[in-house]
């Protein structure tokens, strides 16, 4: 009876592995696809064409047209400066100015007009 018994209990658990690795191989295919959802869900969001790196380009780029603005409105006010430093177009007098302005001089006898803060001459 105790053989019997035995055998009974081997087949026993041989059903089950073959129960365990049946329900293994059916849940294989679902984690591998759950596994791949994730990674390219975190790829979308985070990796390094995701929505978060897209959204820190545009920032960039509305900095960089900011800084490109900048510049040419620097380069324009360069440009008309140097418009007026043309023979044609030179005053000696507001070269004269200029060039006190800029070594910070006045003669005793000029006068002197001050502009509000944000009005500046140049």
């Amino acid at each position: 009876m105790s053989a019997l018994h035995l055998i009974g209990a081997g087949e026993q658990a041989m059903a089950f592995m073959r129960t365990v690795r049946r329900k293994l191989k059916s849940a294989v295919a679902p984690t591998v696809f759950l596994a791949l959802l994730g990674y390219f869900s975190w790829n979308v969001t985070r990796g390094n064409l995701g929505l978060q790196s897209y959204h820190e380009r545009q920032v960039d780029m509305m900095q960089a047209a900011k800084d490109l603005a900048a510049a040419k409105a620097e380069l324009a006010s360069w440009e008309r400066r140097i418009k007026g430093l043309g023979s044609s177009r030179l005053d000696t007098d507001s070269l004269d100015e200029r060039s006190r302005a800029m070594l910070n001089l006045a003669d005793p006898s000029d006068i002197v007009v001050m502009y509000p803060k944000g009005d500046k001459l140049f």
